[in-house]
């Protein structure tokens, strides 16, 4: 597995206005635009090693973004 490095932020529990929100609120706070990843906890990876999940969800936002 390749180390990826990055910001991630893991909600649980929100409907979708309040990830929505949150994520809002993050960036607000930190004064950035596309430098944090953010995730919901589902089914498939409420099982997931955190350190799995982290990897995906990073994975998934430099594809997203075009970041490498």
């Amino acid at each position: 597995m390749e180390k990826r490095s990055g910001k991630v932020v893991v909600m649980h529990g929100l409907t979708q206005d309040e990830a929505v929100a949150a994520m809002r609120a993050v960036k607000s706070s930190l004064g950035v635009k596309d430098e944090v990843a953010f995730a919901m906890s589902t089914e498939a990876n409420l099982g997931w090693k955190l350190a799995e999940l982290v990897e995906h969800v990073l994975e998934e936002h430099e594809l997203i973004t075009g970041k490498n």
